[in-house]
């Protein structure tokens, strides 16, 4: 019985190619490709996924290599016509040019050789590209006596100090696109807890019947953990700040220029206004990737949260004849392919989803980010990739949450009220008036007889009508606050 394998080597469609040589000899490459030999050989052995580089990362690389170009061109340590090419280059890409060129998996050869090299390649021969443009001459791709992509473009450089760098700046530049979202989520939660402040519904601890509680105050918390876990990204996030371009293989700064470091990282913020700074030691800027650790785990604390409340919307949704139905979602499609009318709380799942899966992104940062060894992290294309998938996924998440749960969330205020005059809890408001004892006697009444608190204490004159209006008021038993009447005769029986 013959059987293929899962995964087969990568094999380039019948086309026309080129042959260009590197250091192991003679490649084959699509004759139209802005790759090289690198990149080609890296097709081959990579085929894991599927997935490639987020677009977001392709740009920061591409604003890297156009201040290195930049800052070399202006010390004289490449000729100014080529930086000018690499930074034409650079720009179109950053700008979202030719990013089908950048093609090589996620998964890849450690610290990220394989795709810094696309990187490389593909801005060299756009160089090469614009050179041609300029002296009239016939464009030969991969021409690296025009170009070369280790000499010109790398020229000072080392994966070992680009892609940590390149990450950085990925990393700020897409939470800078997350930070609104989120707001919005947030925002979204404090609008229906205005809009929810009157209605008093039971609280429930344990799952179980707790004291009173305003739906409104819910919701209000559900906005501050936002708040509280965009603080928490936001603090995280001022780590990727530091970053350590300069440092060159071992963060040593071999065949670096001493001001490099400096004019790179100005120019990367002219570009970014990202308020980079050099790493105070480029080695351990290096050797440890820590920050991309902390915003994940900040991430990952916030996605917990985001479970939770998630998960809280379902149970309050819940019905509509048999659940809790004390508020009700949007419906934003059929639920069902068998049961007629069903609708499921659609957004609420896929956020959980969503959060379960930074989660698990976060757990492959964190196993690769203490996976670095001596002068070196090699597994920072895994946590890369799965640091900005969480982000993009939680961004895009977050705001569909507003938009389409949210903002249409309707309160059913009847059953919410039914709720809250049912519930046992209510009688934690007569201890300060009643005692503990007495208090627990009622409850144990109601619940033997099917009848409400309010009603017990009523039948056994234990309080008036005004009394317990007083005591049992909404606003007074949803605040600080101890009893709603003095004690007297009544509540010493």
């Amino acid at each position: 019985m013959r059987t293929e394998p899962l995964l087969v080597a990568y094999q380039l469609p019948t086309m026309k190619t080129r042959t260009e040589v590197d250091s192991l000899g003679a490649v084959e490459v699509p004759a139209d490709a802005l790759y090289g030999a690198q990149t080609a050989r890296a097709m081959r052995n990579y085929p894991i996924s599927g997935f490639r580089a987020h677009p977001v990362f392709i740009k920061s690389y591409a604003l890297l290599k156009l201040a290195c170009a930049e800052v070399n061109g202006s010390l004289g340590l490449i000729p100014n016509q080529i930086a000018r090419a690499i930074i034409h280059a650079a720009r179109g890409v950053a700008r979202g040019r030719h990013h089908d060129q950048f093609v090589v998996d996620v998964y890849q050869a450690g610290a990220g050789v394989s795709f810094h090299m696309n990187v490389n390649e593909v801005i060299a021969n756009l160089a090469i590209i614009d050179l041609a443009r300029h002296r009239r001459a016939t464009r030969r791709l991969g021409d690296h006596s025009l170009v070369h992509p280790n000499d010109h473009v790398n020229f000072g450089q080392s994966t070992n100090d680009t892609f940590p760098t390149a990450a950085r700046v990925a990393a700020l530049l897409l939470l800078d696109e997350f930070y609104p979202a989120l707001k919005v989520l947030e925002e979204a939660f404090r609008k229906k807890a205005i809009e929810f402040d009157g209605i008093l519904k039971s609280g429930r601890t344990h799952l179980q019947d707790a004291v009173p509680i305003r739906l409104g105050q819910e919701f209000a918390a559900y906005g501050e953990a936002l708040r509280q876990g965009t603080a928490q990204i936001r603090a995280s996030a001022e780590t990727l700040r530091a970053v350590g371009i300069g440092g060159s293989a071992a963060g040593t700064g071999l065949n670096v220029h001493p001001r490099f470091s400096r004019l790179v990282v100005r120019k990367l913020n002219q570009l970014t206004r990202l308020k980079l700074t050099v790493a105070p030691d480029l080695r351990a800027a290096m050797q440890s990737q820590f920050p991309l650790a902390a915003v994940s785990g900040a991430l990952r604390n916030l996605a917990l949260e985001l479970i939770r409340i998630a998960n809280d919307l379902r149970l309050l949704a819940s019905g509509p004849a048999t659940g809790l139905g004390e508020i009700t979602l949007p419906p934003v499609q059929p639920g069902s392919s068998i049961m007629p009318g069903k609708v499921n709380p659609a957004i609420p799942e896929l956020l959980d989803m969503v959060s379960f899966q930074v989660v698990g992104c976060d757990t492959v940062v964190a196993l690769a980010v203490q996976a670095g060894q001596l002068e070196l992290n090699v597994m920072m294309p895994a946590m890369v990739w799965h640091l900005l998938h969480a982000i993009e996924i939680l961004k895009n998440a977050c705001r569909i949450m507003a938009e389409r749960c949210v903002r249409g969330i309707e309160a059913n205020r009847e059953v919410c009220e039914r709720y809250a005059y049912r519930t046992p809890g209510l009688a934690t408001a007569l201890n300060p008036i009643l005692g503990y004892d007495r208090a627990a006697l009622v409850v144990k009444n109601a619940l033997a007889s099917g009848k409400t608190i309010p009603d017990v204490c009523l039948e056994e004159k234990l309080l008036s009508e005004r009394d317990l209006s007083r005591i049992l008021n909404p606003g007074r038993m949803t605040e600080p606050g101890i009893g709603g009447i003095k004690r007297g005769k009544r509540g010493k029986r």
